[in-house]
């Protein structure tokens, strides 16, 4: 078969594509990733196929107000504002999206679709393309779940206002999808009705470990919760001397990251960070990844390794513990290598898995981004290095999660129609 993977977002909204990309690869089937540009050597290192979708959605999110909208903190003027500049712009970004969605799906003809939320026109295209397509979430609480609202508005309202969260979410997505058809070169008039039908009906997989999300048994069929799937991040990645010398060196290392999370005061949080650690002589290894955190011009080289790319399958099994932002990629990553973790949370999932770890026992409760100081910060950090529950807890269900295999009924679900 011929299968397009399309993800528009962060670097961790592309990993899970590329996992599922690389399954699919080695059963012998055409691989393309549909990504934003800046990714192209992420599917290139896997081995697979790329088709670009420009490089204007990640520029807007490097953007000045980008960078405040991801930063975290409370809905005040300042965010309210720089959201209200994304927006303006992001009408012509997603239209220039759609536009080359539409443009690489109907030249390559694909047997099959893997799309996230913000990729549309698959949903647009199963119209004519039935059991084609297939909508693929690394986050939870996108589909009704009695006991949580949908994952936008983050809260337990009580069984009615849960409801209604997924219903209003669920209309402003079909109000993007039925605004987008103008932009697109088919002459057909598509009702509402229709993609409503779709967006109910077609297949989704949430790719989320059953030890953190367990599948209600209430959904129909075509929702399936089928693990967390993780592809080969080795590839022409080597580890240094430097690096091997200070994980000998050490015990009870820390690995720091917010991944691709940027904020508009990455010096201002790397002197925090640095300075609680290096007042309780905690080693880490600091991830420098989107900017988020960046290396000074002066620290402590004994106490502290700084990176600009490790993969995390690589490192984490080396590591005690993980001070992270919360993405799904990187909590199951870490859980799965047996880590505890505070997560320090910039935007709408993470505050779901900061909750869930909290709630498992796996780490202490995260602070927001934009929250942290001193003094709450440091005793998040002493409670994840001295709470021996945490690791306890995290390995016990890091071994379940290494014995969980889906990959089969991944596939199968897939290939199915």
């Amino acid at each position: 078969m011929k299968i397009i993977v399309t993800s528009v977002g962060t670097r961790g909204d592309m990993e899970p594509f590329l996992a599922i990309g690389e399954i699919l690869k080695e059963k012998g089937h055409t691989v393309i990733c549909l990504f934003p540009e800046q990714f192209r050597n992420l599917a290139e290192d896997t081995g697979l196929q790329f088709a670009s979708l420009g490089t204007e959605f990640i520029e807007l999110l490097d953007s000045p107000a980008g960078k405040i909208a991801m930063g975290g903190g409370p809905f005040g003027f300042k965010k309210m504002n720089a959201y209200r500049k994304l927006i303006s712009m992001q009408s012509s970004v997603n239209k220039g999206m759609i536009m080359k969605q539409e443009a690489v799906i109907e030249r390559e003809k694909p047997d099959r679709i893997l799309h996230n939320g913000k990729v549309i026109y698959p949903v647009i295209w199963s119209l004519k393309n039935k059991g084609k397509t297939i909508f693929l979430s690394p986050i939870p609480y996108l589909h009704y779940v009695k006991n949580h609202s949908h994952i936008a508005f983050n809260k337990n309202f009580g069984p009615f206002i849960n409801k209604l969260t997924y219903q209003i979410a669920n209309y402003g997505l079909l109000k993007t999808i039925t605004g987008s058809v103008k932009w697109l070169s088919t002459d057909k008039k598509i009702k509402q009705s229709e993609i409503q039908r779709a967006l109910f009906e077609n297949k989704a997989i949430y790719t989320i470990s059953p030890t953190l999300f367990k599948r209600p048994d209430y959904w129909k069929e075509n929702l399936q919760v089928l693990g967390y799937h993780e592809r080969k991040k080795t590839n022409n990645w080597q580890a240094n001397p430097e690096l091997e010398t200070f994980l000998q060196k050490h015990s009870k290392i820390i690995l720091v990251t917010f991944g691709s999370m940027i904020n508009n005061t990455p010096e201002e949080k790397t002197k925090l960070i640095l300075e609680t650690l290096e007042r309780n002589k905690i080693p880490a290894i600091i991830n420098t990844a989107s900017g988020g955190l960046v290396k000074p011009t002066s620290y402590d080289s004994d106490l502290f390794y700084f990176v600009g790319r490790i993969p995390y399958d690589w490192i984490l099994p080396k590591m005690y513990a993980i001070i992270h932002h919360g993405g799904s990629g990187t909590t199951h990553t870490a859980l799965k290598y047996g880590c505890p973790m505070l997560i320090i949370p910039h935007i709408i999932d993470q505050y779901v898995w900061n909750k869930i770890i909290f709630k498992m026992g796996i780490g202490p409760l995260g602070i927001d981004v934009s929250q942290i100081k001193r003094g709450n910060l440091e005793s998040k950090i002493l409670e994840l290095i001295n709470n021996e529950s945490f690791k306890n807890k995290a390995e016990e269900l890091g071994k379940q999660m290494r014995n969980e295999n889906f990959k089969a009924e991944l596939y199968e679900s897939i290939i199915k129609e």
